[in-house]
């Protein structure tokens, strides 16, 4: 396997695991975490609730044992996606390829523990996909506008970093664009700067602070200030250059996000004016998830971990963390238990996933290199008539 195939593999099985851990606690406050688990989480560990069918109505979902969510079956869905154009997409592509595959294609379902649509399973804000771009038959460039801002979007992007592998800027932009159909305000941008922040750590020789740094340089508006804040809160918290207390850095990255978080402290009861569109608001999940990679220089264990204890959404944080943490790091970073009782519990294949998405990422990469080139003579032979 080479240094790119590696990392491939490591971004999907890194994004999974972060999923299944974060999954189990999603929703819950540090201390209801602590309470429930004997203090913080330190690997896979069990549902919240041991009646977890009706322990909430309204998401019947099997989270724990190692189990994926959501977040790792859209990722996966996108990568199909790549597989089946062959190209980079735009949001038209939602529209073609995603949305039918989400109504009508059947797969097991972990939370579920049995086979279902990803359209089943989806929460609200990513119904809105189907309901806008099928049965309303909206622009898939503005289908986005109006819905619930969150972080439904940027979730699954991390395959958009990998195509546009060391290029975060071509990443961004693909975000946004495929993001529209899903999302707008800042859940749109979010999505755009996670997808940069893999590409930028498939780059050799990228660090935490070389990607934070791309971030930083690409973000608009409340996600840049919110990633400002953070970074100054996680050079605040070092202590000889290490984080020595995560409790304590979890708390004033809380403490530090919540001029941009509409959400509000209690997680599952958020104010009425929460998840509305503003140029001066971030989503919690994407801000919090790079500031720990940063804390914890990109360790694998640490950041997904600290992503974890930070409860909340803890299973999008923990997936972005892991998606940036293995691209820099590749599968040596994973720990390999991670993996076998995740793909065992959840029955599936990420490797197999990864597999397709080298495929498509090298046929992606070797049309731009050729497109690049072939522009670099345009302009070139451009310059000459100048001269």
């Amino acid at each position: 396997m080479n240094w790119l195939q590696d990392r491939i593999h490591a971004v999907l099985k890194g994004a999974a695991v972060g999923d299944a851990i974060g999954g189990a606690i999603e929703g819950w406050s540090p201390e209801q975490i602590h309470e429930r688990h004997g203090g913080p989480v330190t690997g896979i560990v069990g549902p919240f609730h041991e009646n977890w069918k009706t322990a909430r109505p309204i998401a019947p979902y099997y989270k724990g044992d190692g189990h994926i969510t959501d977040d790792t079956l859209m990722t996966h869905a996108l990568v199909e996606v790549y597989a089946q154009a062959g190209r980079h997409l735009d949001a038209y592509d939602i529209a073609t390829y995603l949305v039918p595959k989400m109504m009508n294609e059947i797969r097991w379902i972990p939370e579920f523990d049995a086979e279902g649509t990803l359209l089943q399973r989806v929460f609200l804000a990513e119904k809105w996909i189907v309901a806008k771009l099928h049965y309303a038959h909206q622009d898939p460039r503005e289908a986005g506008v109006g819905n619930i801002v969150n972080c439904g979007a940027a979730m699954y992007m991390a395959p958009v970093g990998v195509v546009n592998a060391g290029n975060a800027r071509a990443a961004y932009l693909e975000g946004i664009d495929l993001a529209g159909t899903h999302q707008w305000s800042y859940g749109r941008e979010a999505a755009g700067i996670f997808a940069a922040s893999v590409a930028a750590g498939l780059r050799p020789g990228a660090t935490a602070a070389s990607i934070y740094d791309e971030c930083v340089a690409l973000a608009h508006d409340g996600t840049r200030a919110a990633l400002v804040a953070l970074r100054d809160v996680v050079e605040q918290a070092r202590v000889d250059g290490v984080i020595e207390d995560q409790w304590e850095l979890n708390k004033r990255l809380r403490e530090a996000i919540k001029p941009y978080d509409t959400v509000g402290d209690t997680y599952r009861e958020p104010a009425m004016d929460a998840r509305r569109a503003s140029r001066t608001k971030s989503i919690e999940e994407l801000p919090v998830a790079l500031a720990l990679v940063l804390a914890h220089d990109g360790d694998f264990e640490k950041s997904v971990l600290g992503a974890t204890n930070y409860g909340r959404d803890a299973d999008s944080i923990a997936t972005m963390a892991g998606s940036v943490c293995a691209a820099m790091g590749g599968m040596d970073v994973i720990p390999p238990q991670w993996i076998e009782t995740v793909e065992t519990a959840s029955k599936i294949d990420v490797g197999a996933v990864a597999d397709v998405l080298v495929d498509v990422t090298t046929k992606i990469l070797t049309d731009d290199a050729q497109r690049t080139r072939a522009e670099l003579d345009v302009a070139t032979s451009l310059l000459s008539e100048l001269a």
